[in-house]
């Protein structure tokens, strides 16, 4: 595709936000609250359009088909379960955490009100791991994907897509992100239904045949690691490790106390989880798609190896497609890191202004991370994004049980402290009995995919260590609560 028809596509999409986004900014005038919550005003349509595209990034259109390409079956269905679940999960426990916090914004603003100023740091310093990672990897994926689909060089789309949503962002707050979020979910379903239709409706059968044709690499066809473990096992471990991971993405919580009611919550969650599925597993099945029809250069773009680049058409329908992706999820995590950082981390201490002045500082620092830079000796490359996302995961899996815990009462503050300590030690002893491949037992912590990066058995991650988080941590707060009440203190 013409590199200057690119840019004119990239630039009228992001005006299109940009507008929207100030449009709902300028409607009413916006306080402290509002710009982090906008506290009940969605209803569940709203609720569930925003949930499912501030979810949504450019990673749906990278990261299912390269876990598909090298994990099969279990792969695929894990990814899109785990793109599911948090919603189910939300749809659930998000009702409770309003009733027993209704002026909240964060899981960390709960964690304080049950569990003490600690508590809420420390939930806060995850969930702000995990979605300034999410926000550079974001831009990462912008860059190769603009790359690969017009020559476009990286830096220049993660700089325009910075500037725009951080400008409506930083302007607008979350308000501003719901009235982008509606447009952009629509106009991703539109266009991945119509393109998935246009590019490969007409040969389906030629679909089926090169999914089950076996991986060059792997040496499995994606019905023929139906019959591997190590495959469902794998997905099993993405179920978990993402279930637990988002339940830390404040953007999600947000949305929580956005909602009308607690119906509008509920369906709206629904809403969301059924639309992700789906998308998340066609996806991930194009993945098998390219590899069974040979091995590729790059498997982070194998989807983008099936797309004719000689169509225009074709090309132009991505450009807005990846652009609206990157738009919808960085605009919420903007937002969503200003609400931990402003609530959680100075507990509240922070005005709008100050809040504004964040949403602006963090993208440059978010972009320059995105271009691959070697600091301290450490690389951000692939594998070391992927090695953060890891890290932050198993923190939030040793995590979620002990304040997800207290809903049903009997946990103490230390009891929950000790457990999500518990939680992480019990991955380096998962380590000690179960030694990763060519690492010591702590490396668990860092790379849950046997240890080593590159990951052994072609990148499946292990499900054992997010599983020995999640039960230490679980029992350990059950008993130092039992032991440690809070009014024995």
């Amino acid at each position: 595709m013409d590199t200057n028809i690119a840019y004119g596509l990239m630039l009228a999409t992001l005006g299109i936000f940009g507008y929207i986004g100030y449009q709902a900014s300028t409607a009413r005038e916006i306080e402290t609250d509002e710009y982090l919550s906008a506290r009940g005003s969605q209803d569940w349509v709203r609720i569930g359009l925003s949930l499912f595209a501030s979810g949504m990034g450019v990673w749906v259109l990278l990261t299912p088909s390269e876990v598909a390409y090298y994990g099969g079956f279990w792969d695929v269905m894990g990814y899109a379960a785990s793109a599911s679940t948090p919603f189910i999960l939300l749809a659930y426990v998000g009702p409770m955490i309003r009733e027993r916090l209704p002026e909240g914004i964060t899981l960390a603003d709960y964690a304080k009100n049950r569990l003490g100023r600690k508590m809420q740091i420390y939930v806060g310093i995850i969930s702000i791991l995990y979605m300034f990672t999410f926000l550079f990897a974001e831009f990462t994926a912008i860059g190769k994907a603009m790359e690969y689909l017009a020559g476009m060089d990286p830096l220049v789309p993660m700089i325009f897509v910075g500037v725009v949503t951080a400008a409506y962002t930083a302007y607008g707050g979350l308000p501003a992100s719901l009235a982008t979020d509606r447009i952009q979910a629509w106009t991703i379903v539109l266009l991945v239904v119509t393109l998935l239709f246009v590019l490969f409706g007409f040969d389906l059968g030629q679909i089926v045949d090169d999914a089950m044709a076996y991986n060059t690499d792997d040496d499995w066809s994606l019905l023929g690691s139906m019959e591997y473990m190590g495959s469902f096992e794998s997905g099993l471990a993405l179920v978990v490790a993402i279930t637990a991971a988002e339940m830390f993405s404040q953007g999600n919580w947000q949305r929580a106390y956005a909602s009308k009611d607690d119906e509008a919550l509920q369906r709206g969650a629904i809403l969301a989880a059924v639309m992700v599925f789906p998308l998340v597993f066609v996806m991930g099945v194009f993945g098998t798609v390219a590899a069974g029809q040979g091995g590729v250069a790059d498997p982070t773009i194998a989807f983008f190896h099936l797309i004719d680049k000689g169509s225009t058409i074709i090309a132009a329908a991505f450009v807005i497609l990846v652009i609206s992706l990157v738009c919808s999820s960085t605009d919420t995590l903007q937002n969503a890191i200003v609400a931990s950082i402003s609530r959680d981390v100075s507990d509240g201490n922070y005005d709008l202004t100050i809040s504004r002045i964040i949403t602006v500082l963090m993208l440059p620092l978010a972009i320059y991370l995105a271009t691959g830079p070697t600091i301290f000796g450490f690389e951000f490359n692939a594998w070391s994004v992927f090695g953060i996302f890891l890290f932050a995961d198993i923190l939030a899996a040793a995590t979620v049980a002990p304040v997800l815990l207290t809903l049903w009462g009997g946990v103490s503050s230390r009891g929950a402290l000790l457990g999500c300590i518990s939680g992480i030690a019990s991955v380096g002893i998962y380590g000690l009995i179960e030694p990763p491949v060519d690492s010591d037992f702590y490396m668990y912590l860092l790379h849950p995919t046997g240890g080593a990066i590159p990951a052994a058995d072609g990148g499946l991650t292990n499900l054992w260590p997010f599983v020995s988080a999640i039960l230490g941590s679980t029992v350990v707060t059950v008993i130092a609560s039992k032991a440690l009440p809070d009014d024995s203190a």
